[in-house]
């Protein structure tokens, strides 16, 4: 059986919209890892953002924050980080707009100081667009949300994936790409102008890049890589593997242009499409 190098995305994918990992999903990896294949998350949340029900599932690896951090059997592979004057620029931006941020770093979620009043309803509004009830979000926090979270920390960081930003308006977004040409700008929480947070990162960082970096580690080829995701943002990993899957509960766009639709995460999805690829 040809080893096959596999990549998950994690909310919506590995992980349903309550947060919770289906047994299922659990038994697909750990069958595929015994099977030989290699097993990695790709996703947009840095390493502080990886609770330990999914480290506890038993991995190779991850790609971290929508690919500026690549990590294999616990060795840094690559990690792009913003620099510390962008940081610091970002940050007097954001206070002088009056908008409440969260820095992501692999030490931490670094809350602004007024982020957790400001996040309780957006979160909530998020959490509901992903399928979750009134009853779910009511006593909902930020950092139910958002696992990592510090507040009080230190805001001028030299250790930054990237940023995150509510927005007030769309226009908020636009100003940030005017604002920071030399950095990475995307909004998330929403398709167009109904979207929720902005978010500014490394220039030219890709999940599908980050793969690329991993590969060349592994001394791998692309013809045996596979990879599965439901958002936009998974879009060029789903294009640059050999295999793309999308998630039934995907988004119009990557459901378009996947090679393969398995079932929504709650259905099993991602064990339906390790059988159908036979992976395990």
């Amino acid at each position: 059986m040809t080893q096959k190098i596999i990549f998950l995305d994690v909310d919506g994918t590995l992980v349903d919209y309550h947060n919770r990992i289906p047994e299922s999903a659990k038994t697909a990896i750990k069958k595929a890892r015994e099977n030989g294949h290699l097993v990695y998350v790709c996703t947009g949340r840095s390493r502080a953002e990886m609770p330990q029900n999914i480290l506890d599932i038993g991995l190779d690896g991850m790609i971290g924050g929508n690919g500026s951090y690549v990590e294999h059997h616990g060795q840094v592979v690559m990690h792009q980080m913003i620099s510390k004057e962008d940081s610091k620029a970002i940050v007097d931006w954001l206070h002088d707009r009056g908008l409440e941020f969260y820095l992501e770093s692999n030490n931490g979620l670094f809350a602004s100081e007024h982020f957790r009043d400001a996040a309780r309803p957006v979160l909530k509004t998020y959490a509901l667009r992903k399928g979750k009830s009134e009853e779910d979000v009511k006593d909902q926090e930020a950092e139910d949300a958002l696992h990592g979270l510090v507040y009080n920390g230190e805001l001028y960081r030299d250790d930054l994936n990237k940023v995150s930003f509510i927005l007030n308006d769309y226009q908020d977004h636009l100003d940030s790409k005017e604002a920071f040409p030399n950095l990475e700008a995307h909004t998330w929480g929403g398709r167009g102008e109904t979207t929720l947070f902005g978010d500014l990162g490394v220039k030219d960082i890709t999940k599908a890049h980050a793969i690329e970096v991993l590969l060349k580690h592994l001394n791998a080829s692309k013809e045996n890589t596979i990879a599965f995701g439901d958002a936009s943002i998974d879009i060029p990993m789903l294009d640059y593997c050999q295999i793309g899957v999308a998630m039934g509960n995907g988004g119009p766009e990557i459901l378009k242009m996947a090679d393969m639709i398995t079932d929504d995460v709650e259905e099993d999805g991602l064990y339906h499409a390790f059988e159908k690829l036979e992976l395990i």
